[in-house]
């Protein structure tokens, strides 16, 4: 998606250049000014809540496995959609969710709408559930919601009843009007009635969560106190765990400051060895991801988020870029994304969103190269590879993978290399050769490079378009092959003769306008020879280079050739193409002299 433009003599918005006074200690290097917004209305993180941590060890260690991914798609994303989700688009992204291999879903809020109790009980009563799979419902801590919420429950084999209130200062007294003491009470009260609510079904598998909302602007004493109390209520025990889920509701700080909350709770958290650490970062400042994967080397095991990171605002945490993360860094994301546009497509139709092209992993875009000295890395880097699984003895597909600019094999997610360099005006020599070479079968020598590079700049700079490999190869013919059939001089017909060893000799008519040249030469081969027989219709032929090789395999392959020639005291390349190695060099040379310009017609 992009910004349409301006409309032609609409003037920009007025913008207030920052003019403050320089600050005294500005560096002679950096001329900022300070702006006019008001930035004293805010508080750094550091001001609003208690950071207790000073010993911290997250920073040392590595991320060397995946936490237990769970993707809230279809709570949390659903309730941030313009249209939620009906019970069709819910059942296709809960399959969707389970192919991939989640374990454990959030699939809704059962007490806040009809549509999400609806889909719970379809759940329940349709048989879609796996039986190693965990069905987590939200709820909020009230005895009437909780009651519904654990009617919606009735049936399902595995379930995680998931019970919130915020804690934070600013929304105890704002939002609720009570005091710590007062919210922990009734936190205290919520999960004592769902105790009693699910030991009236002692047969049932039911564990249950915790989520002190916005736990990042929470005192770190109060979220202990008040997490250590529900263990103990809910008798937590390695066999039944409790999941007490830390959220950055509101993202406030620097990843770093979240990783050291973490940390601090895994350390001072009761009964450790019955709690699951989980986390749910929200993306408010753009580091939605950092959170996560800090808090994980902080102790968390356990994530929260969504399929390309829908949420409320800036949205939840992203599950794809981070299990896409840990298989960068060649570690087991324990979901597959072997076809990510496949995954995409569904997350599309059921949120009515769209991707962004530029999406970590899984826009249109993020294999894509147009810059020049990209795509001259990305295609050296493709031959570097191929040549490197051959000496291994192993398919491309299983080979380590180490090319420039792309952090993983497109193609081990379902990506083809085909878009992989694009070409508009940005691009470079070496990438229209990678597209030439790919898609059509030609191998440019170095020498036409550039100049088949500085063709292709003057039409994309006047179009302001790409051009695709099709027109690429368009391009290419009309300006190196055609001029050899359709030029100022064209070959009405030819032969070559070797009269004795080492002596060739050319003959040939040649029409250059209405007139016919009936001409002959002689060389140390056909192409010398025919260069000489030029002199004919008065130019002067040197044959500067030339190459040549087949397109593809088989006997019937056609032949390309390439001819780099000085006619007269202008230097031009020119291409021939026919199955006949001998009448595609003829063709190269032929078009070389009719590009030079030097041709009287």
């Amino acid at each position: 998606m992009t910004s349409s433009p301006l409309p032609h003599g609409t003037a920009f918005p007025t913008l207030r250049t920052p003019s403050g006074d320089l600050p005294a200690d500005a560096p002679r290097w950096n001329p900022q000014r300070p702006s006019a917004m008001p930035h004293h209305r805010y508080q750094s993180a550091h001001e609003r809540v208690a950071l207790p941590l000073t010993d911290r060890r997250w920073p040392s260690r590595r991320l060397e496995r995946a936490p237990l991914w769970v993707p809230v798609d279809l709570r949390d994303g659903n309730q941030a959609l313009a249209e939620p989700m009906d019970t069709e688009r819910k059942r296709r992204m809960f399959d969707l969710l389970v192919t991939m291999g989640f374990k454990e879903i959030e699939v809704g809020y059962p007490s806040a709408s009809q549509t999400d109790f609806d889909f719970v009980r379809h759940l329940a009563t349709s048989g879609a559930v796996p039986d190693d799979v965990t069905v987590s419902v939200f709820t909020a801590a009230r005895q009437d919601l909780i009651d519904r919420t654990v009617a919606s429950v009735e049936g399902l084999p595995r379930v995680l009843v998931h019970l919130y209130t915020a804690t934070a200062p600013t929304w105890r007294d704002v939002v609720l009007g009570r005091s710590r003491e007062e919210v922990h009470a009734l936190i205290h009260e919520a999960a004592t009635h769902l105790l009693r609510r699910v030991e009236e079904r002692p047969h049932a598998d039911i564990r249950f969560e915790f989520s002190p909302e916005v736990f990042n602007l929470t005192e770190p004493d109060f979220v202990l106190e008040v997490c250590n109390s529900l263990s103990e209520l809910w008798e937590a025990g390695p066999d039944r765990p409790v999941v007490h889920n830390l959220p950055a509701t509101v993202e406030i700080a620097t990843p770093h400051v979240y990783a050291d909350q973490i940390e601090y709770m895994d350390r001072h958290l009761a009964r450790r060895d019955a709690v699951i650490l989980s986390v749910h970062p929200h993306n408010d400042r753009g580091t939605g991801v950092a959170c996560a994967e800090l808090a994980v080397l902080a102790g968390a095991q356990r994530v929260e988020g969504c399929l390309f990171g829908n949420g409320e605002r800036t949205g939840n945490v992203d599950l794809v870029t981070l299990a896409l993360n840990l298989y960068a860094q060649g570690v087991n994301p324990m979901i597959d994304f072997s076809d990510i546009d496949a995954v995409r497509e569904v997350v599309q139709y059921c949120n009515r969103l769209p991707v962004h092209p530029r999406h970590p992993y899984g826009g249109d875009l993020v294999h894509t190269a147009f810059s020049g000295t990209h795509q001259d890395a990305i295609s050296k880097g493709l031959a570097h590879h191929a040549k490197r699984a051959a000496e291994l003895g192993v398919p491309a597909e299983q080979a380590p993978w180490a090319v420039p600019y792309l952090p993983i094999d497109p193609g081990d997610i379902g990506r083809t290399y085909e878009e992989v360099i694009r070409i508009n005006s940005q691009s470079g020599k070496g990438g229209i050769a990678h597209l030439l070479h790919t898609h059509h079968g030609l191998d440019l020598p170095q020498g036409m490079r550039p100049d088949f590079s500085r063709t292709v700049q003057q039409v994309t700079d006047s179009t302001g378009e790409e051009l695709s490999h099709k027109e690429l190869w368009e391009l290419f013919r009309t300006t190196y092959l055609a001029p050899a059939l359709d030029g100022p001089a064209t070959l009405e017909s030819w032969h070559t003769t070797e009269p004795v060893p080492g002596e060739h000799r050319f003959t040939c008519t040649l029409r250059t306008g209405d007139r016919e040249h009936h001409c002959a030469g002689t060389g140390n081969g056909p192409l010398s020879a025919f260069a000489d027989a030029l002199s004919g219709i008065g130019v002067t032929v040197d044959i500067l280079g030339y190459t040549e090789h087949s397109t593809t395999s088989g006997p019937n392959s056609p032949a390309v050739a390439y001819a780099e020639c000085r006619v007269d005291d202008v230097v031009r390349w020119g291409a021939g193409w026919d199955t006949s190695v001998l009448t595609a060099s003829v063709h190269a040379v032929m078009a070389a002299v009719n590009r030079s310009g030097r041709v009287a017609s």
